[in-house]
């Protein structure tokens, strides 16, 4: 992956309700999601929403599809792990991990 795509993805994903919707879209796999579904579940208009899909289309981090009279979103998988393999390509200094990488920092607990 070249800088550039880094970048334009990295920024697509910049931003909360893009953000959101990314993760929506990757918790329901491959066959993608109906626009008006997202709408529903993040609460987010229709106007704003198309908007934000529309950026991270552009991007290429997701794509549509027309059934019929809905459009599905998902998420563009191998853009995916090319940004994620973008990012960590010089983990462990550029050298083959024996192992798994260590986390930077162990995960967040949900407070109560």
């Amino acid at each position: 992956m070249k800088t550039a795509a880094a970048i334009k993805g990295l920024a697509a994903l910049a931003q909360e309700s893009r953000l959101r919707i990314y993760r929506l879209l990757v918790q329901h796999g491959p066959e993608g999601v109906p626009a008006g579904t997202i709408a529903q579940r993040l609460d987010i208009a229709g106007a704003t929403l198309s908007f934000h899909l529309k950026e991270l289309a552009h991007a290429g981090l997701v794509t549509p599809r027309q059934d019929g009279r809905f459009i599905y979103y998902s998420v563009n998988y191998p853009a995916m792990n090319d940004l994620v393999g973008y990012l960590t390509e010089n983990c462990c200094q550029g050298q083959a991990c024996v192992t798994e990488c260590p986390p930077a920092a162990a995960p967040r607990r949900k407070r109560v």
